[in-house]
């Protein structure tokens, strides 16, 4: 008997969605329970102590965990030290930290567990649970990545969202790892804690659609706190918050800035103000800034999902010793 078109599509799908299934089952919240029990424990006493020492770290290390899954996966790649490593590729110089957090954590580790945890899910771990410790969402982070024996800094040159992409290039960036418009705003709200340097967003401040004219989207009384704090040839590497009037808290905030047209990067403002935004992300925007409920729930859907970006399984890859250098 003939069997309609339509059978067919649901079979493809059918196929595609086992597929899915199978990729994702290769990770799992129980991975390191008998090779690593006390691993949770481990990895929340290094990051509490480093947020302790300075707030700022908990973004920092949500960003490497970000930075590094979009490029070559989440396989630690962004770890690698070299001078044709991801960290010293544009998006990252003198942009991305937290490396010595990250060797303190996997020297923990490995003094408890040598030889078994990588450094791909070190970071994964960290990532939770600086949102966790800043307020946020908690969720039960997905396991048993293997590290990457190379680095892509070409692939960071080109794949990373900047903050001077539109619209359209961030949305684009996200779908090539798998993700979609959900993702790029929610994921976006990572940005209601953390800092951002002069040399970032000072682009809006003076020239930005002709001689002397800043951004139009920027609130006039942030736009001269930000002249003061980053003038004309000044340096670019002076930070100031992300999320202005909230700046430690993991909340919602960050959405009620854009509102009002505080957004500090000119890749936050434009998912509200742009008018690519009008049928794409503004109604997201909305939503999460009276939602606080709805903007954690697919925040952390959406690290589980970014955290599932191409890991290395199995046999592949390595458990590095250092995160720093694959081993020898």
């Amino acid at each position: 008997m003939k069997k309609s078109n339509s059978f067919y599509g649901y079979s493809l799908i059918l196929a595609f969605f086992m597929l899915f299934l199978a990729a994702r089952s290769q990770l799992n919240t129980d991975f390191y329970n008998t090779s690593c029990p006390n691993l949770l424990t481990i990895v929340r006493t290094q990051v509490q102590n480093a947020i302790k020492v300075e707030t700022r770290m908990a973004a920092s290390l949500l960003r490497l965990h970000f930075h590094d899954c979009f490029v070559n996966g989440c396989d630690g790649s962004i770890l690698l030290d070299g001078s044709d490593g991801e960290k010293f590729a544009l998006p990252n110089l003198n942009s991305v930290r937290g490396f010595e957090v990250v060797d303190n954590i996997k020297s923990s580790v490995e003094s408890a567990c040598p030889g078994v945890v990588s450094c791909a899910d070190i970071l994964a771990i960290a990532a939770r649970d600086s949102v966790l410790l800043s307020g946020g969402p908690i969720w039960k982070v997905l396991l048993g990545r293997r590290d990457g024996l190379v680095a892509n800094q070409t692939g960071a040159n080109n794949g990373l969202p900047s903050p001077f992409d539109n619209l359209g290039n961030i949305t684009l960036k996200f779908a090539n790892v798998g993700l979609n418009v959900t993702d790029v705003v929610s994921l976006s709200g990572g940005h209601t804690i953390g800092q951002a340097r002069c040399a970032v967003f000072s682009n809006r401040l003076y020239n930005f659609s002709g001689p002397g004219i800043p951004d139009s989207t920027l609130d006039t009384n942030m736009l001269s706190d930000l002249q003061n704090l980053c003038p004309v040839n000044g340096d670019g590497n002076k930070t100031t918050f992300l999320d202005r009037n909230s700046t430690d808290l993991f909340d919602n905030h960050y959405f009620q800035n854009l509102l009002n047209q505080k957004g500090l990067l000119g890749s936050d403002q434009i998912l509200f103000s742009s008018d690519e935004a009008k049928t794409t992300t503004q109604s997201l925007v909305q939503s999460y800034s009276t939602n606080p409920s709805r903007f954690f729930a697919d925040f952390l859907n959406s690290m589980i999902k970014m955290g599932n970006i191409s890991p290395l399984t199995g046999s592949n890859g390595e458990i590095r010793k250092n995160c720093r250098v694959v081993n020898s």
